[in-house]
């Protein structure tokens, strides 16, 4: 049978949500058990296994959304991110990783993999090239993530996976700023796509997990490391994040038009040294954002306050200081203080992450009214 294609609106609220079979209920109905009968089943259920109902049903919808064969949902977004990577490397091999990823993967990747005997090369993101100057006969990872996180630089999705098919190196991003809404790499090359769906598949800062979406192939692959690891999701969880997901592309759509509309404002504001959004034509990846984020160019942006930046945080009545971000309201921080402050000043100050840089996770809310509690804030 011809499978049916759909728009991302209607995959958000039917892949995966297969509904109450046994009473006819519109909605997934939450499956708790740990204890599974083993007789007559074609595997055996257990959480820790990623397969059970809710588990199977979030990682599908997740997939759909990415246009990809299969997908995993774990407890957290590094779990998701390392279990990934170690999946795909051994001792002795070696990895290339863009020079501004998270400030929680950096320091994971640094402090873990010369304890596995995984070496590693961080490179310039924006300049493809530097990622083939990198490679080595051992190299079997190349890890990228854009929009970048704090500065939203853009990394060209579709030069770099080409460049790691002619080496047969497997392509890892980190798609979180993005979302699936916006941004879909496996459709520009992209073999796995990793989530901190904490953020925008979540949407609601009340629910921690990630995801891991690819090739039924690569999938399999990683669910063999993720068994031993264990970060697999409970039901409940699973459940909250399903019901989340209906409403992602809604959510989105939402945050880009408000996230540009601010950016706009911004850019034209004289307390503001710099802004940070690929969506103005001014940033320097407008044209590769505008290929390869055919949905948006998200809610996340960041900007440079002339004065003190976290005075201008402290003024704020509207907009929330919060360590994370995607969620329907709006929130701010300080990366230099929470997201990159594992990291060292030295490496902050070489991603251009300095203490007036303020990142701002644009939510649903009336644009206007986050305009003016920005104002309000500046002029105080």
């Amino acid at each position: 049978m011809k499978k049916i294609s759909q728009s991302k609106l209607t995959q958000s609220v039917h892949a995966g949500s297969a509904g109450d079979s046994h009473y006819k209920g519109a909605v997934t109905p939450i499956y708790p058990s740990s204890a599974y009968d083993y007789q007559d089943l074609p595997e055996i259920l257990y959480p820790r296994y990623f397969n059970t109902p809710n588990q199977k049903a979030v990682a599908e919808k997740i997939a759909a959304l990415e246009n990809a064969e299969d997908g995993l949902i774990f407890s957290s977004g590094m779990s998701a991110i390392i279990t990934t990577l170690l999946s795909m490397l051994k001792k002795g091999d070696h990895a290339i990783f863009q020079n501004d990823l998270y400030g929680g993967t950096m320091h994971a990747v640094n402090t873990e993999f010369p304890r596995f005997g995984i070496d590693c090369a961080f490179v310039d993101g924006s300049i493809p090239a530097r990622f083939e100057e990198a490679i080595r006969s051992e190299t079997k990872v190349i890890f990228i993530e854009t929009p970048s996180n704090p500065t939203l630089k853009i990394t060209d999705i579709k030069t770099v996976a080409a460049i790691a098919k002619r080496h047969n190196i497997i392509t890892i991003i980190d798609n979180t700023f993005a979302s699936p809404v916006n941004q879909n790499p496996i459709d520009l090359g992209i073999d796995i796509v990793t989530h901190s769906g904490t953020k925008y598949i979540g949407g609601h800062s009340d629910i921690c997990c990630g995801a891991v979406v690819g090739s039924k192939k690569l999938i399999d692959q990683i669910r063999k490391s993720a068994i031993n690891t264990g970060g697999s999701l409970d039901a409940n969880t699973c459940w909250l994040v399903e019901r989340s997901l209906k409403t992602i592309v809604l959510r989105v759509r939402q945050q880009n038009q408000n996230a540009l509309t601010i950016a706009q404002f911004l850019a034209s504001d004289p307390h503001i040294e710099k802004v940070y959004y690929p969506g103005l034509p001014d940033h320097p990846d407008h044209a590769i954002a505008k290929e390869q984020m055919p949905g948006g160019f998200g809610g996340m942006l960041s900007f440079q306050v002339k004065g003190d930046a976290f005075r201008f945080m402290d003024k704020l009545k509207l907009i929330k200081r919060a360590v994370s971000l995607g969620g329907v309201e709006s929130t701010i921080t300080s990366p230099a203080q929470t997201s990159h402050s594992k990291i060292s000043a030295a490496e902050r100050a070489a991603a251009g992450i300095t203490d007036n840089l303020v990142r701002l996770s644009v939510g649903i809310e009336e644009a206007e009214d986050l305009i003016g509690d920005i104002k309000q804030a500046l002029s105080a």
